[in-house]
């Protein structure tokens, strides 16, 4: 059965129902295919298998485990498309309408863990690209895909180890990010910040004698309700919000000697990291806390033995609206689902961070799924978004390869 046919709209290539099969099984099995952060071997080689099958190469494994694959030749122009392989858990698999696991495919969805984010793009960036190699005579540069490790953790990462340790520079990058099949051209960026309260320890009979770091930390917590944050017309207001807290004390009639508590700080375009750390300390101060705050570090092994270690910090990013990237994605988009699609900002981070915050690099997402499903317990996909983001993925390759 023929995978890949020509039809419609001129050049425009399109799957052929085998093809639509065959990517709706790979993005099936993905689901089916457990991978935690820092747990992603078995996608990984589930990954490279499909990528031999459809005859695309070479494939390459890296030292931290991104899956790489590149279509044309490396004289021209590179275009990246971004991935990533790894999914968070699932606390409680008995609340899910299907198990999380079993990929169940049901009324034209795709049910599980990683569906949306992001193993239904994964899976359309593959047949996309297999598409694409139909036609890698016509390519002027090359069609890069990189399937990343440790994103839901550390987005930017594994794809700064790409660059970094692989010499991998692209011109352009595309992220297959859920966006419901719209164009993403930023985000807020974020950093962690962990602050520790400390206080004294006493007998819970003789509260007076204490200094509780718990009572401390909720005065610190009020002020930080009251924070302002500047704002940006297009990314909207920096924001906070604890998302963890814990004590230490002798015992549970003692009064905590130690509160610490986690801050997920996020970014608008203007905003540093510094300036971020420098208001909370500007609490502590004002509160005349006996506290400290600090920006956290990642630290995890990668499935292939490789260390990573990073601080927690990454910055926003807006790709401009007049950018030849953002045209012609917005072109190749509107030939496959026949109107230009609607243009906005996600509203999570991701590895974009790295390629367009820290290193300059243009980039644009488009993604099937609807981000609000994502790390939920009802986590489905359309097969027809799936079917239709391979196209466009592979419209906008060539439209700008060619």
């Amino acid at each position: 059965m023929q995978t890949f046919s020509r039809r419609g709209d001129g050049e425009r290539l399109r799957l052929s129902q085998a093809g639509r099969d065959g990517l709706s099984h790979f993005a099936q099995q993905l689901v089916r295919t457990r991978s935690l952060s820092t747990q992603e071997g078995d996608v990984a080689a589930l990954v490279q298998a499909e990528l031999a099958r459809l005859g695309i190469e070479p494939v390459w494994v890296d030292r931290i485990g991104n899956v790489v694959a590149r279509i044309g030749n490396t004289g021209g122009p590179t275009l990246l498309y971004n991935a990533h392989m790894d999914t968070v858990g699932v606390t409680d698999p008995a609340a899910w309408r299907h198990d999380p696991f079993a990929g169940v495919i049901q009324s034209g969805a795709l049910y599980g863990r990683g569906s949306v984010d992001m193993k239904g793009a994964l899976a359309a960036m593959v047949y996309g690209a297999a598409l694409v190699q139909t036609q890698a005579r016509r390519l002027k540069g090359n069609l890069t895909l990189a399937f990343v490790v440790q994103e839901e953790p550390c987005e930017g990462y594994a794809m700064s180890v790409l660059v970094k340790e692989g010499g991998l520079r692209p011109d352009w990058v595309l992220l297959g990010e859920p966006s419901d099949l719209t164009i993403s051209r930023g985000h807020r960026g974020r950093v962690m910040l962990k602050v520790t309260v400390r206080g004294k320890s006493s007998h819970g009979a003789k509260p007076h004698l204490g200094i509780n770091a718990v009572y401390a930390a909720a005065q610190l917590i009020f002020s930080i309700q009251m924070m302002e944050f500047p704002s940006d017309p297009a990314l909207g207001s920096g924001t906070i919000a604890l998302t963890h807290i814990e004590s230490r004390s002798p015992s549970l009639n003692a009064v905590p000697d130690r509160c610490t508590f986690y801050l997920d700080r996020r970014l608008t375009l203007g905003e540093t990291v510094n300036g971020a750390l420098t208001q909370v300390q500007a609490l502590i101060a004002r509160e005349n806390l006996p506290a400290t705050v600090e920006v956290t570090d990642y630290a995890a092994t990668s499935y292939t033995g490789y260390e990573c270690r990073r601080q927690e910090a990454f910055p926003a990013w807006v790709l401009p609206d007049d950018h030849k990237l953002l045209a012609v994605l917005k072109q190749s988009a509107a030939s496959v689902l026949g109107s230009a699609p609607e243009v906005r900002y996600w509203d999570f981070s991701t590895d974009g961070a790295y390629t367009a915050g820290e290193m300059g690099i243009p980039t644009v997402g488009f993604g099937p799924g609807d981000e609000t499903l994502a790390h939920t317990d009802d986590e489905h996909i359309r097969l027809k978004d799936i079917w239709r983001a391979a196209e466009v993925y592979a419209a906008f390759a060539l439209d700008m390869l060619s």
